[in-house]
């Protein structure tokens, strides 16, 4: 828990240096997440629609939503039914979350708060918070998600579109080091194009001293470079130490690939499942946003 936290003060300290804009429906999934903290501990009931004497599952992901303005129809199975599905590795606050409870399908529904966790009306707890991995009991039962078409779409659409904003070398390094406590030893190690002027400088000696990260054939480290996903695969797994393997799923991870171990530790690591396409993606750039989801993801 401390790492997660640290992992997330870096990322949050990195998204208001760099200025990057936020969506207008950012705060509605703020509001929408107070709300529904506001019913913690509200008791179960099977038809219950009650935020006080008791609720079921899709009546308190109705309340909610209605509380803050958006549509949503009472069911698990018709809720299930709406909106644009998304993938585990790309899960945002206030996207809909569902599981296969009763070994009959679609039977449980709640709201995904960020962190893998997701916010619901549990049949034992009430009102509570869990985790969608929970190897207990919820990563097993798991079916998919769902972002309400209706959340956020009027406020969006009347701004413009937000900047998007890729991590680079220097900015991942910067987050690796400070989250790790590291610190650079006084070795001899240099990079042509990286000097005591350069952004993150001391991050990037450091980072590249704990053998993080390396320099190319011409040894520059290229600190404003962006990183792809497999890049980032290599940093993550060298960084926190996973344990590789190279049983890939993805469609565009082949056997001979440079980066197969590492985006095999991403993947049996449950940090990413991947696209919805069956693809890691393994040559895209990845966002300074995105990059909260892979370290949401490591255990």
């Amino acid at each position: 828990m401390k790492l997660k936290r640290l992992l997330a003060f870096g990322i949050a300290s990195l998204l208001i240096s760099t200025s990057v804009p936020s969506m207008a429906s950012a705060s509605s999934a703020t509001d929408l997440v107070n709300t529904a903290k506001n019913y913690i501990g509200t008791p179960y009931r099977y038809g219950g629609t009650s935020l006080t004497s008791g609720i079921d599952c899709s009546a308190y992901t109705q309340v909610v939503f209605k509380k803050n303005g958006k549509s949503l129809p009472r069911t698990t199975g018709q809720q299930y039914q709406q909106g644009k599905a998304v993938s585990k590795s790309n899960l945002t606050t206030g996207d809909l979350v569902f599981f296969n409870t009763s070994g009959r399908g679609i039977s449980h529904v709640g709201i995904y708060i960020g962190s893998s966790k997701f916010i619901h009306a549990s049949t034992s707890q009430g009102v509570t918070i869990s985790s969608i991995n929970d190897k207990a009991y919820w990563k097993s039962r798991y079916v998919g998600a769902k972002r309400p078409a209706t959340f956020g779409e009027t406020s969006v659409a009347s701004k413009p579109a937000p900047t998007v904003t890729y991590a680079t070398r220097g900015q991942v390094a910067g987050i690796v080091v400070k989250t790790l406590g590291l610190h650079r030893t006084g070795s001899d190690m240099s990079f042509p194009d990286v000097n005591s002027k350069t952004p993150y400088y001391n991050e990037i000696i450091a980072a590249a001293e704990a053998g993080i990260f390396s320099g190319n054939n011409s040894g520059n480290f290229n600190p404003n470079d962006p990183l792809t996903r497999s890049q980032m695969a290599k940093v993550l797994t060298d960084a926190f130490n996973l344990t590789t393997s190279t049983d890939v799923p993805f469609k565009d991870v082949p056997s001979d690939y440079w980066a197969l171990k590492y985006v095999g530790a991403l993947y049996a690591n449950d940090v990413t499942a991947g696209y919805t396409n069956g693809n890691f993606g393994v040559d895209d750039k990845v966002k300074i946003q995105d990059m909260q989801r892979f370290l949401d993801n490591l255990k």
